[in-house]
């Protein structure tokens, strides 16, 4: 069982949904004892950093996600559910993240881009794991955000896009894993991605 972790932070359903496409039984929670129960966490988001922090710790969730990322539970985020895993974010101040990948949220400053990056980006691998199983550069994935994440250490990204940077598609580091672009919305290649967490799981 799958913990789709509830808080207020919207596309819960979808995510839900796209586990169930894979064969993957999923619940939408904020229960405390069913994250600790799960076999893998889903950490999904879509909005503002400082809102979505503020939702976790509304909840009382945060010691919750430390306790089972320690012990080496896998904790995928997904969207702005991914920039919560890395150390700060610069959207509208600067605000604490869960710390659990070095680095920091930034905005695209280039000129002549259009903010946020929206629509489908194909993903170029940067080193081989498990997660990008049956992918390729041919291979195009959804994604709408304003922000992008900075790691300290370039080799924690397994997948980037080009958008006048080198944008992290798919980060991962130990037993924390994120992707910024929907899985969901995806199409086969979202679904491709999710079996590939699948088998990380079995």
């Amino acid at each position: 069982m799958i913990a789709i972790v509830d808080y207020d932070v919207g596309n819960l359903k979808n995510v839900y949904t796209a586990l169930g496409d894979v064969g993957l039984e999923g619940i939408i929670t904020r229960d405390k004892k069913v994250l600790d129960q799960a076999e893998a966490i889903i950490l999904p988001g879509v909005g503002a950093f400082s809102d979505a922090m503020e939702n976790l710790r509304k909840f009382d969730l945060i010691d919750t996600l430390n306790a089972n990322v320690k012990k080496g539970k896998i904790l995928l985020g997904i969207c702005l559910g991914m920039q919560l895993l890395f150390d700060k974010s610069y959207e509208d101040g600067e605000f604490s993240g869960l710390s659990y990948i070095p680095g920091e949220i930034v905005k695209f400053t280039a000129p002549n881009i259009k903010i946020p990056h929206m629509g489908w980006n194909n993903l170029i691998i940067n080193r081989e794991s498990p997660l990008v199983k049956n992918i390729g550069t041919e291979d195009y994935v959804y994604f709408v955000h304003s922000y992008y994440a900075n790691p300290v250490d370039f080799n924690d990204v397994i997948a980037y896009a080009e958008y006048s940077v080198k944008v992290p598609g798919i980060v991962q580091r130990g037993n924390v894993i994120g992707m910024q672009f929907h899985p969901e919305k995806s199409s086969t290649v979202g679904l491709q991605l999710l079996k590939n967490f699948k088998e990380i799981l079995s």
